[in-house]
């Protein structure tokens, strides 16, 4: 694939301490590799401060979001709702999140994360700001929770989808667009969502390497720490490309044109 079409990368944790030792050199990477624009994954308060204090080293190219994960629900307390709220007012703030239920891990108790979760939303709809969502393993209130609240929502993202077609059908059914990773280049865990990527919407459909996690296992040559960068999405993006039968670069336009409008960027802008 060539670079003439600019690539985004929806979900980025490169404020982790595995990137500490040669940031800039990632991003650098990144560029070069075609990916101009990285979404820069908040998680929690901190990590959230980390991300906007990074997007304003790089203007343009590096966007925030600002959320507490479920595994930090646990942390929430009276200031944390007005620290995000103060973060997502900032223009380089492009969504609420990453936010959503995880009951693989159940790091917060159940009940918390789930009154969390709301809180979030409420912020979303009170901002009118694009939502970044999780979910592992509690589909059913998962869903209806974000019921509640999607007519009043602006644009919503299942980040890393993983599942299958009943799964990602609920999700279509309530005009969330999917976020795909390199899940999907895995053969043994894979296979589910490899059945269904065909179902997505070209205009639903955005690509993301929730770096450092989540490594392409077909990518070649691996990487020695095994560490994902940014610069391997256009990996990924030849494989969904493949496995829905249409050209890297047709995929590339139309997932690039779906993330700047999710997130109402525009190519070589520094303003929203």
């Amino acid at each position: 694939m060539s670079n003439a079409c600019e690539l985004v990368d929806i979900g980025v944790n490169l404020t982790h301490r595995r990137f500490d030792r040669d940031r800039d050199a990632v991003i650098d990477r990144a560029i070069d590799a075609g990916v101009t624009t990285m979404i820069l994954t908040g998680v929690d308060t901190n990590e959230s401060r980390s991300a906007l204090d990074l997007a304003g080293r790089r203007p343009g190219q590096l966007w925030a979001t600002a959320g507490v994960h479920p595994h930090h629900a646990r942390d929430w307390n009276a200031e944390t709702g007005s620290e995000i709220r103060e973060l997502a007012v900032d223009p380089r703030v492009v969504a609420i999140g990453e936010t959503g239920l995880d009951f693989n891990r159940d790091f917060s108790p159940r009940p918390v994360q789930e009154r969390v979760f709301a809180r979030q939303l409420e912020l979303a709809v009170e901002l009118q700001r694009p939502v970044f969502l999780h979910q592992r393993d509690a589909q059913d209130r998962f869903l209806a929770i974000l019921r509640d609240y999607r007519d009043s929502l602006l644009e919503t993202v299942v980040h890393c989808f993983t599942g299958g077609r009943a799964e990602l059908w609920s999700y279509l059914d309530l005009d969330l667009y999917i976020g795909i990773t390199g899940w999907v280049c895995d053969e043994r865990r894979g296979e589910l969502l490899r059945s269904c990527v065909c179902d997505i919407p070209d205009d639903r459909l955005l690509i993301e390497t929730d770096a450092p996690y989540l490594t392409p296992r077909d990518l070649e040559p691996k990487p020695r720490d095994g560490r994902n960068e940014p610069a391997f999405l256009p990996h990924i993006l030849r494989r969904l490309a493949q496995l829905r039968g249409c050209h890297a670069q047709q995929l590339a336009n139309t997932a690039t044109a779906a993330a700047r409008r999710f997130f109402r960027i525009g190519p070589g802008k520094n303003e929203l």
